[in-house]
């Protein structure tokens, strides 16, 4: 059996490193190349997309793929929509490893959205935005051109930020809640935009924004496949894998 993991995430490091500890399973683990330069996980790894849904079900036949499980972020939404259904065509196994969602606690200021641009009505004009949303999607924030606007990236950029109000904030994740407060702070934050990724490692910027009263703005998340197996934690994956 030949398993691919579609990484991307804490948890798909940590699967990959216990499947390369026991190496009782083959396996290769799959990155879309967002990052350029991803921590090792252990396992032979492929970098890059696979050239559409063609392109995954040919590499899927010729790599000998017996199963795939799906650790990618829960807003690569068109890659779990894909994956699942290329598996379900081709009779493989698929299951998804999806962090449950976050939900508010006492003190926490969240307004829910569901798409990038709605975050303007609910930001006063003059406000410092911190965009904990990624690079890819930064232009669907250019309603916010009365703000000013900072990105935190993993990379350093490679062009000036889209908007003239805006900066790019390299950092390397993980960071403690000690961490987000002193940037948070220092920046003079007044709102911050994230997407609701789930997990704890990312929460701590939650944390740090209800402790300084920073009112959160979150996307919702899209639609996940339906029909599938599913699963919430780096145990139940590695139960999965052990089943197959």
């Amino acid at each position: 059996m030949t398993l691919l993991l579609l990484a991307g995430t804490g948890e798909a490091v940590l699967i990959a490193r216990h499947l390369a500890a026991r190496g009782q399973v083959a396996a290769v683990a799959s990155l879309a190349g967002v990052t350029r330069a991803p921590r090792p996980v252990g396992l032979p790894t492929r970098t890059g997309g696979f050239g559409g849904e063609a392109g995954f079900r040919a590499y899927l036949q010729e790599a000998g793929i017996s199963a795939v499980l799906d650790a990618t972020h829960p807003f690569a939404d068109r890659i779990s929509h894909r994956s699942a259904r290329v598996c379900r065509e081709l009779g493989l196994p698929y299951c998804q490893l999806l962090r449950p969602p976050w939900t508010p606690g006492p003190g926490d200021r969240w307004t829910m959205i569901t798409r990038e641009e709605e975050a303007a009505r609910h930001i006063a004009p003059g406000s410092t935005v911190f965009l904990a949303t990624g690079r890819q999607t930064l232009t669907r924030f250019a309603n916010l051109a009365e703000c000013r606007l900072i990105c935190r990236q993993i990379d350093p950029p490679d062009g000036p930020f889209p908007f003239p109000n805006g900066d790019f904030l390299v950092g390397s994740p993980p960071f403690s809640v000690a961490d987000e407060m002193e940037t948070f702070t220092r920046l003079a934050i007044d709102w911050l935009v994230v997407k609701d990724a789930g997990g704890e490692v990312p929460r701590t910027k939650l944390v740090a924004a209800r402790d300084l009263g920073v009112g959160v703005i979150m996307l919702e998340r899209p639609a996940q496949p339906e029909r599938v197996e599913r699963v919430e934690t780096v145990a139940g994956a590695l139960d999965w894998v052990a089943g197959l």
